[in-house]
């Protein structure tokens, strides 16, 4: 899996089906926050990945669900933010980045199967006899009075 992760390939694969262009994906390196001591103040060891849904190669449907999905990663102009600073080198946390956003795209690459109902609901079974009892009340309430006597 960390072979088809490298930067030497021009695509990154996402599934047998899916890959898309390295030249999308936009990395730059900054420094890391949080404990680490002085490695952490002087090293720009983090990668800010960044990743245009909207004028992605990605097939339309898998852009509409990734948009959709809500992801507080995504900003409002549909650009996916992810800040890898894990790990203490530059270049375990590119591959942590590419990684994160191969797994967040193939989530989105697969189509959520819809249900098939097979069998009534309970609240489905309920409603029922309520307005089928509410109907016997109705039918019942024509009927003429009885006279007992």
């Amino acid at each position: 899996m960390a072979d088809n992760l490298t930067t030497a390939t021009p695509w990154l694969q996402i599934s047998s089906r899916l890959a898309i262009p390295l030249t999308e994906i936009e990395m730059t390196a900054m420094r890391a926050q949080g404990a680490g001591g002085q490695n952490v103040n002087k090293v720009s060891s983090a990668i800010h990945l960044r990743f245009a849904v909207a004028s992605s190669s990605l097939p339309e449907g898998c852009k509409q669900r990734l948009l959709a999905s809500g992801d507080q990663r995504l900003t409002r102009d549909g650009v996916l933010v992810i800040k890898a600073q894990q790990y203490r080198t530059q270049e375990q946390n590119r591959q942590d980045a590419l990684a994160r956003l191969q797994a967040i795209l193939l989530q989105a690459s697969q189509v959520p199967v819809t249900r098939i109902a097979t069998r009534p609901t309970l609240a489905s079974k309920r409603r029922r006899l309520v307005d089928k009892q509410r109907r016997a009340d109705i039918k019942t309430g024509r009927k003429a009075p009885r006279h007992d006597g």
